[in-house]
């Protein structure tokens, strides 16, 4: 079938990543990228000045750069659209609704309610954010400033290793080292559930792949993440969680995957992955990949699975678009039980991937990409397009920025009811088990379980 072509997609732009990472193949390497840096550009040496700047002193330059123009930013996130909003109203004084807002002026003392300025936000589709970035860099009249783009393979391969992006970290940001470079706006979930209507139980992440299951995925065609999630189970931090929920199986299963793993065991020693849970990894990713009903996106695969008629099914999705489902006589949130969240529940829970923030080399305002990026990291408000709902989580840890979603379902829908980042990437009986994305590990192993994955039919 045509999915099982997925991999193709990136290989070759990759070569390059995959011979400069660090680390052997199987070992958990931190994610290292190369920015290539020229000292005389202008857009860099806004971003360093910026670095040393308060948010008011930042946000002042911006004004005075953007102040009457318009500006383009793009990103595999709509919600950039609500972002920029938000944005120009606190720049006017106003808070994110567009009331004037005392606490506002007080924070920005140079607010001004005459300031006007365009933003534009561009969704692309179908991966197709890499080809827009590099024709408008390449280009004699660029007109993108800065991006909100996820799968960290490619962007080291394609745009950091390449020099096409710039690193801007604010400087009141705080936040875990891993979110640096290049730098995370969040972490975003796509996590097992499962239509609870029936007598179907899922206790284990091997049920997802046991005989006869087609849990509905995202191609990683349309969403590039999904491969890294897969190439990332060979990683022995996650081959070692899916050995141990394996051997805590029983019966035909068992059997079945155990046959599955053992004949895997030379694979996983020619690819140098641990030697006893390796092997688990590569059939985990090889029976998903034989069993997974492909979707183009989450937001219908979640309307699927919250009906009645649905008894059974199950996906692996972006935790969020529950927030959307309306109540009716055959869809309810109710009829959705995300599998982590189960007493006893053995394995992953499904995977983590990250929106990060960039400046394009050739930004024609600096100073706005920079204030646009502090605005989103660093206040409630520039946040809370994403942060309003469940399955995001900022990268920056300061209180206040992120907010608290363990109690939006209560009693009546508890699937909504987030137990939040720290518990999603906990490891352990009674944690999330999330499996992280690090593009470093994905582009070590790219030319051996990358190419594998090409292959399977």
């Amino acid at each position: 079938m045509e999915k099982h072509k997925l991999f193709v997609i990136a290989g070759a732009a990759l070569l390059g990543a995959a011979l400069s990472a660090c680390g052997g193949a199987g070992e958990a390497i931190a994610p290292k990228v190369s920015y290539i840096i020229d000292e005389n550009n202008p857009v860099y040496k806004v971003i360093k000045e910026a670095q040393t700047m308060d948010a008011k002193d930042l946000y002042k330059k911006a004004m005075e750069e953007i102040n009457g123009k318009e500006f383009t930013g793009i990103g595999n996130s709509s919600r950039g659209k609500t972002a920029k909003e938000y944005f120009i109203n606190y720049l006017k004084g106003l808070d994110k609704d567009g009331n004037p807002s005392e606490e506002v002026k007080q924070a920005f003392p140079y607010a001004d309610p005459n300031f006007n300025c365009t933003i534009n936000w561009t969704q692309p589709k179908e991966n197709s954010i890499f080809t827009m970035i590099d024709t408008d860099v390449k280009s004699s009249n660029h007109v993108i400033s800065m991006t909100l783009i996820q799968d960290a393979n490619q962007i080291a391969a394609k745009e950091i290793n390449t020099g096409n992006f710039y690193n801007y970290i604010p400087k009141e940001w705080k936040g875990e080292d891993s979110n640096k470079e290049p730098f995370a706006l969040q972490s975003l979930n796509k996590i097992f559930e499962f239509n609870n209507l029936g007598d179907k139980t899922f206790k284990n992440c091997w049920d997802f792949v046991r005989t006869g299951e087609t849990p509905m995925f995202m191609t990683p065609q349309s969403e590039p993440v999904g491969r890294n999630w897969l190439i990332m189970l060979s990683q022995k931090k996650y081959s070692d969680i899916l050995m141990n929920a394996a051997k805590a199986l029983t019966g035909t299963e068992a059997e079945r995957i155990e046959r599955e793993a053992n004949s895997l065991a030379s694979k996983a020693t020619e690819f140098k992955l641990d030697a006893e849970s390796g092997k688990y990894g590569l059939a985990f990713a090889k029976l998903w990949l034989n069993q997974y009903a492909a979707r183009t996106d989450d937001g219908p695969i979640c309307n699927e699975l919250v009906t009645t008629a649905a008894a059974g099914s199950s996906a692996c999705i972006v935790y969020s678009k529950l927030r959307s489902i309306a109540e009716s006589d055959t869809s309810s949130k109710k009829n959705v039980t995300v599998a982590a969240y189960q007493d006893g529940y053995k394995g992953i829970g499904g995977y983590m991937y990250k929106h990060y923030l960039q400046v394009l080399k050739t930004s024609p305002y600096p100073w706005t990409s920079c204030a646009f990026i502090h605005f989103m990291t660093c206040t409630h408000d520039g946040f809370a397009a994403w942060g309003k709902d469940i399955g995001g989580y900022c990268s920056n840890t300061t209180a206040g920025v992120n907010q608290d979603h363990s109690k939006d379902g209560g009693e009546e829908f508890p699937v909504l009811n987030d137990k939040g980042y720290d518990w999603w990437v906990g490891t352990g009986e009674g944690k999330g088990n999330l499996v992280v994305e690090d593009g470093a590990y994905c582009a070590s192993v790219e030319l051996t379980v990358g190419t594998w994955l090409d292959t399977l039919k």
